[in-house]
């Protein structure tokens, strides 16, 4: 059995519902059997899905999550009174129908599951603001009280996201290790005292710790100083038949708890003499041990782990995230039983390593599931993203507003052409990401779907790739002109470029031709600083520029473009002199990226007006950035 549906309303962010057929701004969200990742912004919502889950199945360490007034939504109307979460475990076993038999909810179509229905009510009749919860089964929380060994069976594992692994393994009275070790298949056994006086011998923990006590009590100093207490002092202090005497002993009895309790785990360096390790490997080794004792659980494993990130490189995140996909397939052997994940991460690494449909988005207090029947991505999108969506792109998970382009120059240049204009894609928590010349709406379907559209506005920022007329013969190639098309058939292939927008995803098409000449027809600044930036690229093909040669190239460049201006020659001219060292043939042409780098750095903070930027850039900047 796997957790397949958790659903909240009134719990923190999450709101009420629309009624019982629409969730309205409740959550209601749907678990892989193997990994669900929660992806989003601070805030959006991710650490409330795992803290439902949490309060609904409880979980194996000791720490209480005690309900308090703030986990009541806050909305339009004020506090709610209550709130709800529901957790629906489907593809029960035999077994498990058989130990949740007085629990489970039997569908028309004969389909047992198991609801665990977990409500708060706040009593602000018993100040100050006492809170009243119940646990039940049913899908409205009806049926029989979870308790007993069902409720335990049902208890999730989880890593908060600022973990002290190193203290949680260290020894000491309920220390976390001894609960992992405690719930280990071979440590039941150790728990009987073999430990025989006559021949010396032990074998179990509580045995060893037994012959340990033994040998304590019978070792010469102790027992001399023992003597001392009791001869020199404590018969001193006798009245009457009073005699008082004093043991000395090993502290706490010889229980395998206690014997666990001593125990404590740290990494080896290989070298007779410890040394303490970095926070990251710690970090890896708590989760280790955590996952032996889940690995032993029979029914339900889940893992709830916020954060697996934490203090841990790139490659380390891998090797964890392939750690937990392997736990979620069965592990390397074929007797271990298949665990649960669902985690939370800020690590486009992470977000990366999995695919795609394993991924919800949490935007907003809303959960957007990215499963194939949630998106308007087809099979070949699935794969497609799996191949290519790499930890670069990834971030675009964790934006408010993401703008896909089609290269590198996009990519450098855009943040600055918007920072220059007066937007800030930072502030606004835009990310730009280079998808490249193909599979620009594969990503872009990410965000689409029926019904509730994902708030995060998605804008596709391409070339229109048109020649102007009168382009020079050798800076044609093999693209068509508007010369010889009709007005019609230009606003007609233009649209046909915009055949994926649907939802939040809109498509800004150059005015004219490409990202470079478009800039360099738009204004006479802009074409200074293109020509600037184009000049020093061209320069740039065989050797860098010193500083001082940079500067004189540059002045060379704004000192051409203000000579052209004087001369009353069009900006539209002016824009294909500009564009021409880019559009030669291979091995003899400037980078594009390079340029769009010098342009990038000669751009500053509110130097353009917003109407020297070309219209479709205006426009998409403006809808990524919120009409600003």
């Amino acid at each position: 059995m796997y957790l397949a549906t958790l659903t909240a309303e009134n719990f923190r962010v999450f709101g009420a519902r629309r009624s019982p057929e629409e969730a309205g701004d409740a959550l209601e969200l749907e678990l892989t059997p193997g990994v669900t990742v929660l992806l989003g912004e601070n805030d959006a919502g991710k650490t409330a899905v795992v803290d439902a889950i949490r309060l609904c199945l409880l979980t194996t360490a000791a720490d209480f999550y005690r309900v308090t007034k703030d986990d009541f939504h806050v909305g339009p109307g004020g506090r709610a009174d209550f709130f709800t979460i529901t957790c629906r475990f489907m593809e029960l076993s035999e077994e498990e129908q058989g130990i949740f038999l007085e629990h489970l909810t039997t569908d028309s179509r004969g389909t047992s599951s198991l609801y665990i229905s977990f409500r708060a009510e706040l009593m602000d009749s018993l100040p100050p603001h006492r809170v009243s919860v119940t646990t039940r089964t049913g899908p409205n929380g009806e049926g029989p009280t979870l308790d007993g060994k069902a409720r335990e069976h049902l208890k999730a594992t989880y890593l908060r996201p600022l973990r002290d692994a190193e203290g949680e393994l260290r020894a000491g009275r309920g220390s976390r290790l001894s609960q992992i070790l405690a719930g280990y298949p071979t440590m039941k056994a150790e728990g009987t005292d073999d430990f025989a006086v006559g021949d010396d011998s032990a074998s179990t923990l509580v045995g060893i710790l037994r012959r340990a006590e033994h040998h304590i009590r019978s070792n010469r100093a102790v027992k001399a100083a023992l003597d001392d207490i009791n001869k020199g002092y404590l018969e001193k202090f006798s009245i009457g038949s009073d005699v008082l005497q004093g043991e000395i002993g090993v502290a706490g009895d010889a229980t395998l708890s206690r014997a666990l309790e001593r125990l404590e785990l740290r990494l080896s360096t290989g070298e007779p003499e410890w040394t303490r390790r970095g926070l990251g490997y710690n970090n890896a080794m708590f989760m280790a041990a955590e996952l032996l004792l889940l690995g032993n659980n029979d029914v339900a494993p889940l893992l709830l782990i916020e954060e697996p990130e934490a203090h841990l490189h790139p490659q380390l995140q891998t090797r964890v995230m392939d750690l937990l996909l392997d736990r979620a397939a069965g592990g390397a052997s074929a007797g271990d039983p298949r665990v649960q994940v669902v985690l939370t991460t800020h690590s486009p690494h992470l977000a990366s390593a999995v695919p795609v449909e394993w991924i919800t988005l949490v935007v907003g207090g809303r959960a957007f599931s990215l499963t194939p029947h949630a998106t308007k991505l087809d099979a070949s999108d699935y794969a497609f993203l799996s191949k290519f969506l790499d930890a670069t792109k990834a971030n675009l998970f964790f934006a408010r507003s993401v703008a896909l382009v089609e290269g590198d120059a996009e990519a450098l240049l855009l943040p600055a052409l918007a920072e220059a204009a007066g937007w800030s894609f930072s502030e606004n928590g835009v990310s730009v990401v280079n998808v490249g010349h193909t599979g620009l709406f594969r990503y872009s379907r990410i965000f689409q779907r029926d019904g509730q559209q994902i708030p995060v506005s998605v804008a596709c920022i391409r070339d229109r790739d048109l020649l102007p007329p009168d382009t020079p013969a050798n800076m044609r190639g093999q693209l068509r002109s508007v010369s010889d098309m009709t007005r019609e058939q230009v606003e007609e292939y233009v649209t046909r470029l915009k055949d994926g927008d649907d939802g939040p995803v809109k498509t800004f098409v150059s005015d004219h031709w490409t990202l470079e000449y478009d800039l360099a027809a738009a204004s006479w600044p802009l074409a200074t600083v293109m020509n600037q930036a184009v000049r020093s690229a061209w320069a740039s093909m065989n050797k860098w520029p010193t500083g001082a040669e940079l500067v004189e190239i540059q002045a060379r460049a704004a000192g051409q473009v203000e000579g052209w201006r004087e001369e009353g020659i069009s900006l539209g001219e002016v824009a294909m002199r500009i564009y021409e060292p880019l559009r030669r043939k291979p091995g003899k042409q400037a980078s594009k990226a390079i340029a769009a780098q010098y342009a990038a750095q000669l751009l500053t903070p509110r130097s353009l007006a917003r109407s020297d930027l070309p219209p479709y850039l205006r426009d998409a900047f403006g809808y990524l950035c919120g009409g600003a």
